[in-house]
């Protein structure tokens, strides 16, 4: 997967798509809006089982009480933990449909630099052109399609 200014290119298709509301950056930072620039690797994914069916053999369902640290101060700090956690988190089964599909790269993962940012994601866009906090987001069909076709592993070029 190619980020380029046309959108997400991925098996020769190019997919419209949003990225961080401060755009990309060389020096990612915790909370900056900006979506880190280099070679990334898909390392996971995420699915809502009461939404959706299982989008490939190697995702795994989100189930409530399932939180992804973005404290940088906790040794937790980019990683996904359980409810009840009292540090600062993301909820990953969310109300909207957001997190319905998320693909994990590994920015700043597994060991985390605290404060360099975390849970850079592939996820569904609230709507076309609204900028994410430094996720890749995109239409639904558009994220359940390349799911669909990913291979663990695969690399998200951010240049």
């Amino acid at each position: 997967m190619v980020l380029t200014p046309m959108g997400l290119r991925f098996q020769s298709r190019t997919f419209p798509c949003t990225i961080g509301r401060c755009g990309v950056s060389s020096d990612k930072r915790e909370g900056d809006g900006a979506t880190p620039r280099g070679i990334h690797r898909i390392v996971g994914m995420l699915y809502r089982p009461d939404r959706m069916a299982q989008p490939a053999d190697w995702a795994v369902p989100i189930h409530p009480g399932d939180l992804w640290s973005d404290d940088p101060k906790h040794e937790d700090y980019n990683l996904m933990v359980r409810a009840p956690y009292p540090h600062s988190h993301e909820k990953l089964r969310r109300a909207d449909p957001l997190y319905d599909l998320v693909l994990i790269s590994d920015w700043n993962w597994p060991r985390a630099e605290r404060g360099r940012g975390s849970a850079i994601f592939i996820h569904q866009q609230r709507r076309a052109g609204y900028p994410t906090e430094g996720c890749v987001a995109l239409r639904r069909d558009h994220l359940l399609w390349i799911a669909q076709n990913l291979r663990h592993g695969c690399r998200l070029i951010v240049g």
